[in-house]
């Protein structure tokens, strides 16, 4: 049972009720890394005073945000009313970004829809104090594709800076070996190739990224009953670009923890958010499984093992076993020490 594996937690309105009760966060509760590092609040990343409240007094260098594509607040929207909530939470990153920050957005293009959202909101961060930098391409090894189109498998990533912020390019370079012949230039009555010039052997990530996996259920870093979870490698790379060790990183849509959890491999601080308990508690729960056993995340199992195992609603809901026997509750152990870091303010 402690393999099973989390149906998608977003369309499972049942299962999200049977595991809300062993979330440590409810909306409105904000915790804090007992080591100091990272905050992670259930809140509401529109609202100005949630954010500021969130950041408690700190500044950010780099934002990566990763909002559902076509929900606010869990609930399906026109494209207009959607970019009017990307409004709001745009403009208090804004507010808690230090004058020299970057801010990273992962924004769908569905081409089936006329690629919204993506093309209207480019065009409501024109009129915001974010300047653009690049649009970055993530092609996934895993895609959807039809009999009638080219299949998809690409994820959009916009790039946009405030100031000058820092961008480190010798972290830019990547594991993929230059294999491009071409570009023949006469040097000294010599023809050369580009391999022969450059200084490096392998190449330097560019707008295109190739070479990062798509997360799915046989990788390490899988989280089950998370939908299009990011990958660390993605995360690291921006990190890595956009800010120096001891940063403080914003992450207002937590998901499944990827950003917290760059952070904390990285030596930054991260503070994140996300407006669903359940979401908060995969994030906080992963953080911990790292630190314990340095995994990055539920390969063979998910998130909620062990209250499955104690939890005859919830086997019921994951496997339809109607079991008579008596099954302890799930105790409060663990949970008790830190409910005490909850902040309640």
């Amino acid at each position: 049972m402690q393999n099973h594996p989390l149906p998608r937690l977003d369309e499972t309105p049942e299962l999200r009720a049977a595991l809300l009760k062993h979330c440590r966060l409810q909306p409105g509760d904000v915790w804090q890394d007992p080591m100091g590092r990272h905050r992670v609040g259930c809140l509401d990343a529109s609202y100005s005073e949630e954010v500021v409240r969130l950041m408690n007094g700190r500044s950010a260098t780099l934002a990566i945000h990763d909002p559902p594509y076509n929900l606010a607040a869990f609930e399906r929207r026109s494209v207009s009313e959607f970019v009017d909530w990307c409004c709001k939470w745009v403009s208090n990153t804004d507010s808690v970004l230090g004058p020299d920050a970057s801010l990273y957005v992962w924004m769908g293009a569905d081409q089936t829809e006329g690629f919204q959202p993506l093309p209207d909101f480019m065009v409501m961060m024109r009129e915001t104090n974010f300047r653009p930098r690049s649009f970055i391409t993530m092609r996934n090894q895993r895609g959807y594709g039809t009999q009638k189109n080219w299949m998809a498998v690409r994820q959009e990533l916009l790039y946009y800076v405030k100031g000058s912020p820092a961008f480190n390019v010798e972290a830019e370079y990547t594991n993929i070996p230059k294999i491009l012949r071409g570009y023949y230039k006469e040097v000294n009555g010599a023809v050369t190739e580009n391999l022969e010039r450059s200084k490096s052997e392998n190449i330097r990530a560019g707008n295109v990224w190739v070479d990062i996996q798509q997360v799915f259920y046989r990788m390490e870093e899988n989280v089950n009953g998370c939908y299009a979870q990011k990958p660390l490698k993605s995360c690291e790379r921006i990190i890595c670009a956009s800010s120096n060790p001891g940063d403080v990183i914003i992450d207002f849509f937590a998901h499944s923890g990827s950003t917290l959890l760059a952070a904390e491999i990285l030596g930054r601080c991260c503070v994140t958010t996300d407006i669903d308990p359940l979401y908060c508690e995969i994030t906080i729960r992963r953080l911990e499984r790292f630190r314990r056993t340095r995994k990055t995340g539920w390969q063979n199992s998910n998130p909620f093992a062990s209250e499955i195992a104690q939890d005859p609603e919830l086997r019921r809901f994951l496997t339809g076993e109607d079991t008579q026997k008596d099954v302890a509750p799930v105790t409060n152990r663990q949970q008790q020490p830190l409910q005490q870091q909850l902040l309640f303010t």
